[in-house]
């Protein structure tokens, strides 16, 4: 079977010939791994996994980016959304955020004005270079959306100034969602009406982390739950599946989702409180599940793979699984790690 094959069949609930694999290794674990003895960076071709091909346009205020201060360990300087970000040159990790731009609503109204669609935003080339390729190799083309709670908080305002906008100003916080979500539409009916269509509509937007939410249900339904409901019902309107990332324990969240027609929840991390075996008894008929092994245990095989062994069975049942860890793949993870993470989902997740 093709990877389109595959991935559709697990969005139908329906057997394939093996559960599908979607995940990503970061740039210090392929280097890693090319010291052991991979001989290529397209670990996914030489592993046979599936190949999945993104489409992403720029979304940005496109404010300037400037270096504000580099050298050998790390890179600081702003970026196109206004926050100032130390990035390290020798280790894949999250961007150490320094300070934000936009952090009131005035300074949105100025930044506001910036985000509107263009052609220019969507990379054409990019498309045009390699779109008929995805197609004729039988890839899962996905949409990434990039709008939300998690993007804003951690790209533009400020984890904490947006925490206190949601009580204080909560028509400024639905209005940058509205805002960033209503160009990333936009931008994407430009894609699709030049003849770039894809399976799955996808954006990340983590709500939790370990142990329970960064908000309430009821903050969650009144300022961001519209959101997600007209990319849901935008990426259904095209005939796409409709996934969301969400790290950290959005438990209380699920029935939410599920009740809103998603398709496909990723990453239910497990080390932050998700309960895979839970969810699938409780959703496995409405929600296609992406994730749920703990990449924390990834470079421990005597531990993980007794828990692969036991997760994927339950949870390919009537399909409606990929499998893949509950973030990415970190450098800690050996080349031989990986290879027996592999032959056991590969060995249990054959239909």
């Amino acid at each position: 079977m093709t990877t389109n094959e595959r991935f559709r069949r697990m969005y139908e609930h329906r057997e394939a010939d093996r559960v599908p694999f979607m995940d990503y290794a970061w740039t210090e674990t392929l280097a890693r791994w090319r010291e052991e003895g991979l001989p290529t960076d397209d670990y996914l071709g030489y592993f046979d996994l599936d190949k999945t091909a993104s489409v992403s346009v720029d979304s940005s205020p496109r404010l300037p980016v400037r270096v504000i201060e580099e050298n050998d360990e790390f890179i600081v300087s702003t970026t196109p959304w206004g926050a100032t970000r130390r990035n390290f040159r020798h280790r894949t990790t999250t961007p150490e955020s320094l300070g934000y731009q936009v952090t009131t609503p005035d300074e949105w109204l100025k930044v506001k004005p910036r985000m509107t669609p263009s052609s220019d935003r969507i990379p054409w080339d990019r498309l045009k270079r390699n779109y008929s390729s995805w197609r004729a190799e039988g890839r899962w083309i996905i949409c990434g959306l990039w709008f939300g709670f998690d993007i804003t908080h951690s790209g533009m305002v400020g984890t904490e100034n947006m925490l206190i906008a949601m009580k204080d100003e909560p028509e400024w916080v639905m209005d940058m969602f509205d805002t960033e979500l209503t160009l990333n539409l936009a931008l994407m009916d430009m894609v699709w009406d030049a003849g770039y269509t894809f399976d799955e509509v996808s954006w990340p937007d983590d709500m939790g982390y370990k142990g329970t939410q960064f908000f309430s249900l009821r903050d969650y339904r009144e300022l961001l739950k519209p959101f997600h409901q007209k990319a849901i019902d935008w990426g259904h309107s095209h005939g796409c599946y409709v996934r969301l990332h969400s790290c950290g324990n959005i438990m209380p969240l699920v029935p939410e989702l599920a009740d809103m027609g998603l398709d496909g929840l990723n990453p239910l991390e497990v080390k932050a409180g998700m309960e895979p075996e839970k969810l699938k008894k409780e959703f496995g008929s409405r929600l296609l599940f992406h994730g749920g092994t703990n990449a924390a245990l990834w470079h421990r095989p005597e531990i993980i793979l007794p828990q692969i062994e036991k997760l994927v069975p339950m949870m390919m049942q009537s399909g409606g699984y990929i499998f893949a860890s509950d973030h990415s793949i970190p450098a800690a993870v050996s080349l031989k790690d990986f290879e027996q993470i592999i032959q056991t989902y590969k060995r249990v997740g054959t239909y």
